[in-house]
């Protein structure tokens, strides 16, 4: 079974929710622009419109037939969860989202659903993870900015999220945000090439120096893009640790961790294989995002591994790990 482990989803049932009744949510405006949708969040800026590809389900299965794709793990869009929302309309925000991602799965088995929370707050999150998992989810996909710029994910009301995950055994895929604060990368296409690591990088970072990946190790943690060069870091952090009094130990927590092969590049791929261990690695897309891998099996073939290698990296690990 080859399993594309990171994946996005936006059914096109949900939108048609949210335009049904609008009431039901009154801090959220919807946008239309020339038959898209985006939603304003509260006082936060817009999103980004939902592409088309988000919800194209019949080219999303066409194309995974093409690439000799099983199944694929989706979660939903990042910008849509809606950690800006009040605590109560954020929850049922995310039980709708949820809602609608497990009937896209039901009505097409290609998919395997991650469930979004309510991460703005700590207890509300984890009420709606435990619900999902008891649903049949195997996890949900969070951002990495629980409150906007500047949040992070290891604050301590977070802690019923991550131990509801820890109690769960869930998969919880960090996934980073669309805009962490950088201006930096607001030209030249970085906010994707770079933006997107230095986010989740820094975010996953926190973890482990805060101590949550060992606290929480029954929770199977995802960080995308080859762990957001977490294993080229790994030294640096290792002397942090060392020189700062009470880290958690990142060379400990980097074996706790899971990622992708988003890399685009053999030899780092290759690396990242030689750091973490294939056993750790899943075939990823980030479908159907044009910074993701169009043809994914492509690098893992690429990359001078041995078959066992492979066969753990393009679906044997994902298969354990989502419960397939």
């Amino acid at each position: 079974m080859i399993i594309d482990s990171h994946a996005h989803l936006v059914p096109p049932a949900l939108l048609e929710a949210i335009r049904s009744d609008p009431e039901r949510f009154p801090s959220v405006r919807l946008i239309e622009r020339e038959g898209s949708l985006a939603f304003s969040f509260g006082d936060a800026k817009p999103t980004r419109p939902v592409s088309k590809p988000l919800g194209d389900i019949a080219a999303r299965v066409a194309w995974m037939e093409t690439n000799g794709i099983d199944k694929q793990i989706v979660g939903g869009w990042v910008d849509m969860f809606g950690y800006e929302l009040p605590v109560a309309e954020g929850t049922a925000w995310a039980q709708l989202i949820n809602t609608h991602l497990a009937a896209a799965a039901k009505a097409e088995p290609h998919f395997v659903p991650l469930a979004t929370v309510p991460l703005q707050d700590g207890a509300a999150a984890a009420e709606v993870l435990r619900a999902a998992m008891a649903a049949g989810f195997p996890g949900a996909m969070i951002g990495t900015l629980p409150r906007g710029v500047g949040s992070v994910l290891d604050a301590p009301d977070l802690a019923p999220f991550w131990q509801a995950a820890d109690d769960t055994d869930a998969v919880v895929h960090i996934h980073p945000s669309f805009d962490a604060g950088d201006v930096r990368v607001n030209d030249y296409g970085l906010a994707n090439a770079v933006g997107r690591i230095t986010d989740a990088l820094i975010a996953v970072s926190r973890l482990i120096c805060a101590g949550h990946v060992a606290r929480y190790a029954k929770a199977k943690i995802v960080v995308p893009m080859g762990a957001a060069g977490l294993p080229f870091l790994l030294g640096r952090l290792a002397r942090n640790h060392a020189i700062t009094p009470g880290l958690g130990d990142p060379g400990e927590a980097l074996r706790h961790i899971y990622t992708d092969t988003i890399l685009h590049e053999p030899r780092v791929l290759r690396f990242v294989v030689d750091m973490m261990g294939a056993d750790r690695i899943m075939l990823g897309s980030d479908m159907p995002f044009p910074i993701g891998d169009a043809e994914p099996a492509k690098i893992v073939q690429a990359a001078g591994l041995s078959q066992a290698e492979a066969a753990s990296i393009t679906g044997g690990l994902a298969r354990t790990l989502f419960r397939l």
